[in-house]
């Protein structure tokens, strides 16, 4: 993949590996003084590009905010797409028993605010941590480790997969408002590092059929994280090789691949210091991820970016907001420039793309009660920017 001569010794590769690797890593203080710097960033035109975010009420939650007043406020600024869930645990609380009061209320907010939205219908992992939402009566026993979720290991839990989102769909398929679909959230891929159980293609490929089935007017939007770095790069090959990653999957499967992007993230704490993996700053990185994003549309698909990092990722699942400084992960300059580079990827394929979602906005909520705003104002000098 290096483009290296076959007879070159093995230690001289080693050592070419290992110089290519270490770029990516950054080992530094997580927290570092806020500055000014994004407000002289230049901003790239969205053009035909829809900008959005993404609404996670447990995210707001976790973070000490109300969740309905967070939407409401975040609704007010001039954004065209927002994403919402149907988070399948909060929504059925028995078999059979379907109260989407919760959903119900977030999507007639969105609307009132002509909003444009996409739903994930779920049903297995949906965006925003845990990522994992079957209900306890549907799961006697916890998925197994290390295995293929598949029809055929869980016949019960994809017939109630399907049966829910087939609900989801058929109760919302007649709001004008809603304009895709997703299905599950990096479909294929582990949960994180916490479990190593990944659905099958073939689960998925039922789930999909079923949103299709119950709305065939309607695109069906499927997610992958997009590597950034080439360790993350080699991990996600090694850990998906069977069926490959769920990028590979929404190219199959998909109207509309969404790609999760995230520049910066921490990976692990050496005392009072923090190692990261900040690999899309190499060109070889960018060019690589350009090429993928290309290959993912070739089909007539459109691409979005789904998730645009524009909240911290450090060591701990709530992002840190300490008074007074930020994260080195994500500091509101980063809000500018992850977006800007997110469109030049998309400029990789036909017709670019489709939309930009970014993801963080509850965090921007709590920043600003802590007396920073600096989060919001650079998401807002986008939305300014972004059609000049």
């Amino acid at each position: 993949m290096t483009g290296r001569a076959r007879g070159e010794p093995a230690t001289l590769r080693g050592a070419a590996d290992a110089a290519a690797l270490l770029p990516e890593f950054r080992v530094t203080r997580p927290s570092r003084p806020l500055t000014n710097r994004w407000e002289e960033l230049r901003v790239q035109p969205s053009g035909a590009t829809m900008l959005g975010i993404s609404y996670r009420p447990l995210q707001a939650a976790a973070l000490g905010l109300d969740p309905k007043q967070a939407l409401a406020e975040l609704l007010q600024y001039p954004f065209a797409v927002i994403r919402l869930a149907a988070y399948w645990n909060q929504l059925e609380h028995g078999p059979g028993h379907l109260d989407a009061g919760i959903l119900d209320r977030q999507v007639d907010a969105a609307a009132q605010a002509g909003k444009k939205i996409i739903v994930c219908v779920g049903a297995v992992k949906a965006f925003g941590y845990p990522e994992f939402f079957v209900p306890a009566h549907h799961l006697p026993a916890p998925l197994p480790e290390g295995r293929l979720v598949s029809p055929r290991s869980h016949q019960t839990l994809v017939a109630a997969a399907t049966s829910f989102v087939s609900q989801v769909v058929e109760r919302y398929r007649d709001r004008t408002e809603i304009i895709a679909w997703q299905v599950e959230h990096e479909p294929v891929d582990p949960l994180g590092m916490e479990h190593s159980w990944r659905l099958s293609t073939a689960f998925v490929c039922q789930e999909v059929a079923a949103v299709r089935a119950a709305d065939s007017s309607r695109p069906v939007l499927l997610t992958g994280f997009l590597p950034t770095s080439m360790p993350v790069r080699i991990q996600q090959r090694w850990r998906t090789r069977d069926q490959g990653d769920s990028l590979a999957v929404a190219g199959q499967l998909a109207d509309i691949v969404g790609i999760n992007f995230y520049p910066r993230h921490a990976i692990a704490r050496l005392g009072s210091r923090t190692v990261y993996l900040a690999g899309s700053e190499s060109p070889w990185e960018r060019h690589l991820n350009a090429r993928l994003c290309a290959g993912l549309v070739r089909s007539g698909r459109r691409l979005m970016v789904t998730e645009g990092q524009a909240e911290p990722w450090e060591t701990v699942t709530t992002p840190p907001s300490r008074d007074g400084s930020g994260m080195f992960s994500c500091l509101p300059e980063h809000v500018i420039e992850n977006y800007n580079a997110g469109l030049q990827l998309g400029r990789a394929a036909p017709g670019g793309l489709w939309a930009y979602l970014f993801w963080g906005a509850e965090y921007w909520l709590r920043r600003r009660e802590q007396g920073d705003n600096r989060y919001l104002a650079a998401f807002s000098r986008v939305l300014a920017g972004s059609a000049t």
